[in-house]
Parts: structure tokens; C-alpha cells; sequence
């Protein structure tokens, strides 16, 4: 695909584009797939691989945290759905976790470039045709399909899947609270008020509110 062909570079705020894909757990389209749930979906450079492997356990193991928090996950990987298959069987062997949720088949990468999942930096991330595989995306998309979080890692480096939890943890405080969350934050850490709350609006929603600066103010979220 020439750079004139590539698609408008998505940003946060964008809605994800929608797609259809054969899946490992069968056809989809990608926005009924998302209803009214937020989603992450995951790139993956080449099944077979030693930190993909690894990457697909861990989150096939977290599974069920998402779900507590309302979130649906999907894979992808530039293989197959032949290989899919396989290769979950062997996640399953390597790291004891099986992976339930669907792993998008984009051998000819058409959701890769949709979003923007192609690596332009590692000259050796290629398939035996010289096509460039995903890099290492992470798209963290909202029940209103809104692209929330995007993340990219090198093929080197395995993504932290404490930190993808954490950002869905922070987003979701967000919108219901009206906050923001500081460096490091975790749930149960104190939260920072939102500057666009002021005045008595802020005290009345937020009693327990502690002023370092007007401009930043801290308030526990426990009742």
C-alpha cells in the first residue's frame, strides 16, 4: 500500500473504523462486536512467535479482570486462521492460560492498515514476502466506539499488561466521577478534580477536596 493509499491517521477521539474479519471464533463485524461494551484490541506481529506467545497467555489469564470491568478483548495477528488455531494450542502448553477470546485472521493485513498497525522502523519484523508485519498496538475503544487510548510497542519489547488494566481503571473513574488520576495512579490512590469543576460545585461533589494549588486539587473517591 503506497502512502497515498494509507487511511487518515487515527487519533484519540476518533471512532474506530469498522471492519469485517474471520476470526478465531468466527466472522465478525467489528462495531456489532463492540455493542454497548468498551473493547481492546491488541496487534500481534506473527503467530509462532516468543513474546506474542507470551503476550496471549497473559492476557487469555486476565481475561476475567476485564470482564469485572465490562471490557471485551480481541486479538490480532497477520496469519491465518489455521495457524490461529494452532498456535493457541501451544499458548495453552507454554503459560497454562487458554485464550477464549477471538484473534482476528489479517494475513493480507487489511485491519492492519485501517489502523495504521504496520511497522515502518524494524526492517527484519517481514513475512517470507518482504511484507512488513503489526507492530505491538493496543486500542483501548469505549461502548460509543471512540478511540480512547492507543499504545505501540517495538516487536522487541512485550506490552505491560498491568498498565492496559490500569488505563481502563483511570478512563472509567474518569467518566464517572469527574476526575482525573496522577502519575502511578491505582485504584484506591487518591484522584485529581477536574479542572473544568470549580467553586462550590467542586466541594458539594467532592467533600473530602485538598487544595495543593487552584489548579490541583485532590480527593479520595470513598464514601
Amino acid at each position: 500500500m503506497s502512502t497515498e493509499e494509507r487511511p487518515a491517521p487515527l487519533r484519540l477521539g476518533s471512532i474506530a473504523p469498522n471492519f469485517k474479519a474471520d476470526t478465531t471464533n468466527g466472522p465478525i463485524d467489528f462495531h456489532e462486536f463492540i455493542g454497548d461494551n468498551w473493547v481492546i484490541l491488541f496487534s500481534h506481529p506473527e503467530d509462532y512467535t516468543p513474546v506474542c506467545t507470551t503476550e496471549l497467555g497473559e492476557m487469555a489469564r486476565l481475561e476475567p479482570e476485564f470482564a469485572k470491568r465490562g471490557v471485551k478483548l480481541i486479538g490480532l495477528s497477520a496469519n491465518t486462521l489455521g495457524s490461529h488455531e494452532g498456535w493457541i494450542k501451544d499458548i495453552t502448553d507454554v503459560t497454562g492460560s487458554t485464550v477464549k477470546f477471538p484473534i482476528i485472521a489479517d494475513k493480507e493485513r487489511k485491519v492492519a492498515y485501517l489502523y495504521d498497525m504496520i511497522d515502518y522502523q524494524d526492517t527484519t519484523n517481514v513475512d517470507e514476502k518482504g511484507i512488513a508485519f503489526t507492530i505491538r498496538s493496543v486500542f483501548i475503544i469505549d461502548p460509543k466506539k471512540t478511540i480512547r487510548t492507543i499504545l505501540s510497542y517495538p516487536a522487541s519489547t512485550g506490552r505491560n499488561s498491568a498498565e492496559i488494566l490500569r488505563i481502563v481503571d483511570s478512563l472509567q473513574t474518569g467518566d464517572k466521577h469527574k476526575v482525573t488520576t496522577p502519575i502511578n495512579w491505582v485504584p484506591g490512590d487518591d484522584v485529581i478534580v477536574h479542572p473544568s469543576i470549580q467553586g462550590e460545585k467542586a466541594k458539594e461533589l467532592f467533600p473530602n477536596l485538598r487544595a495543593v494549588k487552584p489548579y490541583l486539587r485532590f480527593t479520595s473517591l470513598s464514601q
